[in-house]
């Protein structure tokens, strides 16, 4: 199986995303009634969604302290913010919430943002060199 190093450019994507993914987490967890409000999106949904933010906070952050990771583990990272990205505007085109005009605006801004994680993993994964396994 192929490892690949965590390079410097790797663990530095990883661990922007996994502080972003905590403070979102925590915001959307701990204040899930009022951002509610806010945002249009149900507390219950923002609740899940914050504490779903906070685990992968957390699973990224121990993976950007490993010296290596499987190649395929380090790519199913960046495919999972891909998917994050897709559900997103899926969730807004589907009609199954009705969020304000700032509910929209903040799904559209953390799915670009979640987009520029993805790209800058899949571009850091690009640029290491496989590791044979041990």
């Amino acid at each position: 199986m192929t490892h690949v190093p965590v390079t410097p450019f790797l663990r530095l994507a990883l661990r922007v995303d996994a502080l972003s993914s905590a403070a979102m987490g925590a915001c959307l967890a701990l204040a899930a009634g009022p951002l509610s409000e806010l945002l249009g999106l149900p507390t219950p949904f923002l609740r899940i969604v914050g504490v779903v933010c906070l685990a992968f906070a957390a699973m990224l952050w121990v993976v950007s302290a490993r010296e290596r990771i499987r190649t395929a583990f380090g790519w199913g990272i960046a495919l999972l913010n891909a998917v994050w990205v897709a559900d997103s505007l899926l969730l807004l085109a589907s009609g199954w919430v009705s969020p304000t005009a700032l509910g929209s605006a903040f799904v559209l801004l953390q799915a670009v943002t979640v987009a520029g994680f993805a790209l800058a993993q899949g571009l850091a994964l690009r640029g290491a060199r496989p590791l044979a396994a041990a």
